[in-house]
């Protein structure tokens, strides 16, 4: 399984990748991106099985990530983790084809939970 992780934070991206490892996911290979720009540049040159982004984000933020991504008709399974999750945030992300969102601060449990359900 290859998985993207996308955020502005390389202490967060570090993080999330631990957490994953504990969660089960440490066969996966990670990669990660900064921004939208280039996680988008990272799903374009490999096969992505699973991204996990961050929504507020420099030059492209999350949903602008998504919406880039399934614009090129990419249906790689998308999920937000973020800080931030109002119902317009969660209203807009199911929209633009998200599978989930994970809110910070999570837990390995959190994680193995939902990407259980979702790369079942």
């Amino acid at each position: 399984m290859k998985i993207l992780i996308v955020d502005d934070s390389k202490a967060m991206r570090m993080i999330v990748s631990r957490v994953l490892r504990q969660a089960g996911y440490g066969t996966a290979e990670f990669v990660e991106g900064s921004n939208g720009v280039e996680g988008l540049a990272a799903a374009r040159a490999g096969d992505i099985d699973l991204v996990l982004s961050d929504w507020n984000m420099p030059e492209m933020n999350g949903i602008e990530f998504l919406r880039a991504l399934r614009a090129e008709g990419r249906d790689v399974r998308f999920g937000f983790v973020t800080s931030e999750s109002t119902a317009d945030m969660k209203e807009q992300a199911v929209l633009a084809g998200a599978t989930f969102f994970i809110t910070k601060p999570f837990t390995a449990e959190a994680f193995g939970e939902v990407l259980g359900a979702v790369t079942a």
